[in-house]
């Protein structure tokens, strides 16, 4: 699975397709084309299923939703909340609605249309956010109301898995839970019981959790540990409660997300989740019936138009009535226009539960498949697309004002100064360019060596690549690495030259010098070299020496 996802990623790569994309495609190889892997539809309960593809599914599952709750800060979309929820509420309404009466028109059944609706709502927060971040647009105006949109819609996925974690499987085996008094308590039951975990997120996260991690921030792997261990305790008070793992993971991420490791904790698990979502989106692809997919072609054809066009269609709308621009609201459109990973997993249990079969699954994959892979393409070269659409006036109909709309987002750092370390050097270094008028980036690894600094800081360990590009360090006028760690200071001290960014380096010991230099280090922090010299100056004036 791993090997052949591999190779179609590296392929995706090239006409820059979405990873998740390359994993149905290799699923659909493995399984409906070559017939390597075969699953069989089973219940959660059913021992007889394939123990270990279940757990590597539902780990992916559940690192996923840890993942996006983890996004989920409300420091990030403070300044749009507003046009934020009127807009995730209202595409969701409007879009579920539009989804419901077209499956019924397309003769699916009422459980087949909710299910399909449902499924059609929902954004992915991950490509998004991803290729966002690709285009360096992430907190622009435009990528800060998306994200918002999307933390809006991640909620009501929430509500959606409570709900039907509360109607109940047919594995229960009893008719009783069929009755109507039956389901309304055990949806009665699930809400109380996200509620209690919610509650319970929210309490850890301002009073219990801090301090921990706190601790924990100068050891990155016993912090990767602690959040796994917070989030797999969450999935099972969620399952002990008769919720869905799923509901537990994202409340985990829900309450780490609002701590000051958040963004750090986030670089550290995706690479985790990566792994494990391959094996869900491969045993998906691999689970979709070919054949039946084929024969709902016209069903699956308008349905992805719905997504492709409807969707932006009512972001438009909404955004325009927010009194926001024509750009801001055509960019910010453009993102939504394909449906999430949540809706392959909310289709998945809806078929796990017996509520519908693997024909609904299909279409919804296929639907994943062309909105996830053309929507894409709209994102990377939604500016060209934007200049087509207003060159040729298609845009006035929605009412948006033609004026830019004012971004209030702090300005990438440029021409700053990144001191990497807060020692007593690297805080002194840090606190006297800024006295000077420089504008320094303090990064540590530890909040709490980071409090009372003047300047701005980030909680980051440079020896990932992505965190010295979000610290601006191609932009960078000098960068300085106080830190007692060679190995560390080595790989600093080679990313700035690759970037062509002057870099000085504390040779703390005669040892560090000679690779300091090699790898073409600019100036040289020889501290004990100084201290020993300023001491035999004092002396010497002093009459000593």
């Amino acid at each position: 699975m791993i090997v052949t996802a591999a190779a179609l990623v590296l392929v995706a790569r090239l006409v820059r397709m979405p990873s998740i994309v390359a994993y149905i495609f290799a699923g659909l190889v493995l399984g409906p084309m070559l017939g390597v892997l075969v699953f069989e539809v089973h219940t959660p309960g059913d021992h007889d299923a394939p123990a270990t593809m279940e757990v590597l599914t539902e780990l992916g599952i559940a690192l996923l939703l840890f993942l996006v709750g983890l996004e989920l800060s409300l420091d990030k979309i403070r300044d749009v909340g507003k046009v934020a929820v009127l807009a995730g509420i209202g595409q969701v309404v409007f879009t579920a609605a539009g989804g419901f009466v077209l499956s019924l028109v397309l003769q699916f059944s009422v459980m087949e249309s909710m299910f399909l609706a449902t499924a059609l709502t929902f954004s992915s927060t991950v490509v998004v956010v991803k290729l966002l971040d690709q285009k360096k647009e992430l907190h622009s105006l435009y990528g800060r109301i998306a994200v918002g949109i999307f933390l809006v819609q991640d909620l009501v996925v929430i509500i959606a898995l409570t709900f039907l974690a509360g109607l109940g499987t047919e594995a229960d085996g009893e008719e009783a839970s069929r009755s109507i008094g039956a389901m309304t308590g055990n949806l009665a039951l699930a809400f109380v019981g996200m509620g209690v975990l919610l509650v319970a997120a929210l309490l850890a996260s301002k009073f219990l959790l801090p301090r921990p991690f706190g601790w924990l921030g100068p050891s990155p792997q016993a912090m990767v540990i602690a959040a796994l261990t917070w989030c797999f305790a969450f999935v099972v008070a969620a399952e002990w409660m008769g919720l869905s793992l799923e509901i537990g993971a994202f409340l985990a991420g829900l309450s780490l997300a609002q701590l000051d490791v958040a963004h750090d904790l986030r670089r550290r698990v995706h690479p985790l989740m990566n792994f494990f979502i391959a094996i869900f989106f491969i045993s998906l692809g691999a689970q979709m019936d070919l054949s039946g997919a084929i024969n709902d072609w016209f069903a699956a054809t308008i349905l992805s138009l719905f997504v492709l066009i409807g969707n932006p269609f009512i972001f438009m709308w909404i955004i325009a009535r927010c009194g926001y621009s024509e750009r801001t609201s055509f960019l910010t459109s453009v993102t939504v226009a394909q449906i999430s990973e949540f809706s392959f997993i909310f289709a998945a249990m809806g078929m796990a539960a017996g509520l519908i079969d693997d024909r609904v699954l299909s279409i919804v994959m296929v639907v994943g498949l062309v909105t996830i892979a053309i929507s894409s393409y709209m994102i990377l070269y939604n500016h060209p697309l934007f200049a087509v659409c207003h060159r040729f006036g298609l845009l006035r109909m929605f009412g948006a004002g033609e004026q830019e709309d004012a971004d209030n987002a702090e300005p990438p750092l440029c021409g700053h100064v990144i001191v990497v370390g807060m020692n007593a050097m690297g805080r002194r270094l840090a606190s006297e360019l800024h006295r000077r008028g420089e504008t320094v980036l303090a990064i540590d690894t530890d909040a709490r060596k980071l409090a009372g600094l003047p300047c701005k800081t980030m909680v980051g360990h440079i020896d990932y690549l992505s965190v010295l590009e979000e610290a601006g360090l191609p932009e960078a006028k000098l960068a300085i690495t106080a830190l007692q760690i060679e190995d560390t200071n080595n790989l600093f001290v080679y990313r700035c030259r690759q970037f062509g960014v002057p870099v000085a380096a504390h040779a703390f010991d005669r040892s560090v010098r000679g690779d300091l230099l090699r790898l073409g280090t600019d100036f040289l922090i020889d501290a004990k070299a100084e201290s020993s010299r300023q001491l035999d100056e004092r002396l010497r004036d002093a009459g000593v020496a």
